[in-house]
């Protein structure tokens, strides 16, 4: 019972901790350190690479589908991107096309 009271406030405590702390490091009436801005600039791009990575990495192109469910979730998803300019649409699109191609094609 103890173990499960002190992983509960471990939990709260790393909740509050991440939700405040960002307004007490960084209050309303100073600016944003340069470094911070840069961060919040450039780690979005940094993180879908990384996705696409972890995604890609199980890929075999010599063996089953060769990487065509893949490559064309990729295609569907990029596309929509630049037509609509919409992550959560183009991101959901490609998910569901993957997951069809998965599912009832290859």
């Amino acid at each position: 019972m103890t173990n499960s009271i002190w992983i509960l406030l471990a939990l709260v405590a790393g909740t509050l901790i991440t939700r405040f702390l960002p307004f007490v490091l960084f209050p309303a009436g100073k600016d944003t350190p340069k470094f911070i801005t840069y961060l919040g600039s450039k780690l979005p791009y940094a993180s879908m690479g990384l996705l696409v990575v972890y995604c890609l990495k199980g890929v075999h192109i010599t063996t089953g589908s060769h990487g065509l469910p893949e490559l064309i979730a990729m295609i569907v998803t990029a596309g929509l991107h630049v037509w609509k300019k919409n992550v959560l649409i183009s991101i959901s699109a490609g998910t569901v096309v993957y997951m069809l191609l998965v599912q009832m094609v290859f």
